[in-house]
């Protein structure tokens, strides 16, 4: 394939130009920076809300919707305050809509747009002026609607699930509460579970979750902010321990029987569960799919069973690895043949879609190389293709593509430069519309066909920062502690930064799976606190290292069983590239990082004490037995089956070998790292003597919400000021 590789190599190797130092030039505060800040939003890159009826591009503003046209004009279609008079009708108790800016257009042939708050939502006849259907919404916490029905599924206070079908409510279950819990996401968000409702297309048929956690041990999590703190537990699966029970259940509009699919999950054995994920149904809604993966996380199966009454009916596929295979997409069924469908598999070792026939047999594999395919947007049904986004161009990309199901033909669709950030598809899926940003490109948003390679700009938007002291950005690689993989990087530099003088440096990290922290984005990717410490004159160093994702199997793998210590070995490859910068001050290295990264701070701090003289560890890791079922057991099996990978990987026997200053900071209500590694972490540091500092925020979660998080970046750096420079 012909690509623009003189663009592209440009791209990649700009740096951003140092900024005249003028006087009006501003200096950021975290206010400006912070999303909890009061002026975040203010410095964001322009940006517009849009989303397609049938083949017109709508646009959405807070106050009205209506249709945008290739060059950016607009012509409104409805306004708010419209709708809102009719709704309300002098009934000063009903609520208005608030915004348009999650406005739909369900329906490709109908001029009605769905508009919603938290007591209702409604379909606008934007041509007629008139509301032609409500339903309410108020009580319901989880919900998901289908277009074909117009039913509702959805849960109340009271746990339980229901369906409204017109005017009729229907109460599925009368068991529901937090340990039986029904029509949510299951297995901890694991495996690209992100709900728990799925309503066939033709709106007869619910599948949904029902997840029993009564033999799952309680974390004793406590809520501090009543006059006697009340005992809040969640419940947490830890590596090793025994997890919930998982079943899915098919509700039928119109017999109103539920079934239970007969799955292999055995439920007298709660120690050895089945995980059922990526839930899919056939086109005419009589058959369910669902891939299901054993707690060993490496033999995954993708089965169909009747919809109507349960029954397995076959196993169509088969995958099994010697460390483990990671189930993240449902199949997708050809719009234009019921019989095939394309499944996503990392099976060549790179993530990439195969098509099946609902045989089980594989028609053929449609893309292949040393890149993945990072999402699918949809099909093209007239050119029979499937529109996909991958980082064929380069690792650090993300662009989109179309693809050939014949012949499995590849052609770019957009710039070739930059990350996608939204791709999404008219209803034919013959146009796109994207929004992408690269590394001096804030954002760009464009209209494209998906038959041809063909753009256009709709918005180019100007540097929001354009009136302040901005630092330097730069980019590149080195090779990683084997020697031959590459690693990229991003440093972040003051804006006056002078080659001969010397420089306290930060190094930020992550490390872990499902992360990656350099891309060919606005800025590289980098992090608003970068700035903010590029600002107070530091140098900030990024390096992904393996283990981290969209490079492939054997570069996620290589971590699997020792979490921790490859990614060492690669952050010190980094560390050795920064001692060969003659501006970089070795005496004055500090490191930081959260949840992965606060492991990895910790992991560095103890293992090369010498090196680092003050880390920040937010949220940390510390010893992997306390970390739950799903995503503990795939990368480090149970500490039955890896106590040496376990003892290896836990920080509590390093507590001893602390050198440098070290904060430790925790949500004090975290449910994904609970506070249970921090403080097991502090009492090893009393007993070997060693002195971190520690701070908690209270009622926060493993992530400080809004205003908090201000707070939270103003201590890190104060932290490296105080001790580093």
């Amino acid at each position: 394939m012909k690509i623009k590789i003189a663009a592209l190599i440009a791209v990649l190797t700009l740096t951003t130009l140092p900024h005249p130092m003028q006087a009006q030039k501003k200096h950021f505060t975290l206010e400006d920076l912070n999303y909890g800040g009061n002026n975040y939003r203010q410095l964001l890159p322009q940006n517009m809300w849009l989303t397609w009826w049938g083949e017109q591009l709508m646009y959405q503003d807070a106050e009205e919707g209506g249709t945008i046209d290739a060059r950016g004009k607009r012509k409104p279609l409805f306004r708010l305050d419209e709708v809102n008079a009719m709704l309300t009708n002098g009934e000063p108790n009903t609520k208005p809509i608030h915004s348009a800016m999650s406005a739909t257009y369900p329906y490709a042939d109908k001029p009605l747009v769905m508009l919603r708050n938290a007591d209702l939502q409604l379909l606008y006849n934007f041509k007629t002026k008139a509301i032609e259907w409500t339903q309410a919404l108020k009580g319901v916490t989880v919900s998901k609607w289908n277009k074909a029905s117009k039913a509702l599924a959805y849960k109340k206070a009271d746990q339980q699930l229901y369906i409204r079908d017109g005017m009729e409510e229907t109460q599925l279950t009368t068991d529901g509460s937090r340990e039986i819990v029904y029509g949510e996401a299951v297995h901890r968000n694991e495996f690209g579970i992100e709900e728990g409702l799925f309503w066939s297309d033709n709106g007869r048929r619910l599948a949904f979750y029902r997840m029993d956690q009564t033999m799952v041990a309680d974390y004793p999590q406590v809520d501090i902010f009543q006059r006697e703190a009340n005992h809040e537990p969640d419940k947490y699966p830890m590596a090793g321990m025994t997890s919930h029970q998982v079943t899915v259940g098919i509700y039928d509009l119109l017999t109103k029987k539920t079934v239970y699919l007969k799955t292999p999950d055995n439920p007298n054995n709660p120690a050895n569960p089945v995980y059922f994920t990526n839930i899919a149904w056939s086109p005419d809604g009589e058959t369910i799919y669902m891939q299901e993966l054993n707690r060993e996380q490496n033999d995954c199966r993708l089965v169909s069973y009747d919809a109507a009454t349960g029954e397995r009916k076959r196993e169509l596929y088969r995958e099994t690895s010697d460390k483990y295979v990671e189930p993240q997409h449902p199949i997708l069924f050809l719009p234009w043949d019921e019989t095939l469908f394309v499944m996503q598999s990392q099976k060549d070792g790179y993530n990439h879609l195969y098509l099946f026939n609902i045989e089980g047999q594989q028609v053929q594999q449609l893309t292949k190389g040393p890149w993945v395919v990072t999402s699918v947007a949809g099909f093209n049904r007239k050119d029979k293709s499937i529109i996909i986004t991958s980082n064929e161009l380069h690792p650090l990309q993300d662009n989109a593509y179309s693809v050939a199901i014949a012949t499995g033909k590849r052609t770019l669709l957009d710039e070739g430069i930059g990350v996608a950030q939204t791709c999404q598809l008219s209803a034919s899926g013959e146009k796109l519309y994207e929004k992408f940003s690269a590394p001096q490109i804030p954002r760009r948003i464009i209209t494209a066909s998906t038959r041809k390679h063909a753009t256009k700009t709709l918005l180019d938007a100007a540097d929001p920062w354009k009136d302040y002291q901005q630092p330097l950005f730069e980019n590149g690689s080195i090779k990683a502690a084997d020697g031959q993989t590459d690693l990229y990087w991003r440093m972040v530099k003051p804006a006056d930064f002078d080659p001969q003088k010397k420089y306290p440096t930060v190094v930020y990290v992550y490390g872990g799976p499902h992360a990656h922290n350099v891309a060919a984005s606005w800025h590289w990717a980098s992090r608003s606190w970068e700035t903010y410490m590029a600002q107070k004159g530091y140098i900030v160093f990024i390096l992904d290292n393996r283990g981290s994702e969209r490079r492939g199997l054997d570069f996620e793998q290589a971590t699997w069983h020792q979490l921790g210590q490859i990614e060492m070995q690669d952050q010190m490859k980094g560390v050795d590239y920064l001692r060969a910068l003659p501006y970089v001050d070795m005496e004055r290295l500090g490191v930081h990082g959260w949840s992965y990264g606060g492991f990895m701070t910790i992991s560095l701090m103890t293992n090369y004490p010498d090196v680092f003289k003050v880390g920040v560890a937010g949220g940390p890791v510390i010893d992997w037995k306390w970390y739950e079922v799903m995503y503990g057991e795939r990368y480090m099996g149970t500490p039955e089956n890896n106590p040496i990978g376990y003892a290896k990987t836990s920080l509590l026997p390093k507590a001893k070998n602390l050198k440098g200053r070290l904060q430790i900071i925790t949500g004090y209500n975290d449910a994904t790292v609970v506070p249970q590694h921090c403080l097991a972490f502090l009492d090893a540091c009393i007993k070997a003597g060693t002195q971190p500092d520690f701070f908690a925020y209270p009622g926060e979660p493993h992530n400080m919400r809004g205003h908090a998080s201000v707070h939270l970046h103003e201590r890190i750096t104060r932290y490296f000021e105080d001790y580093l420079k």
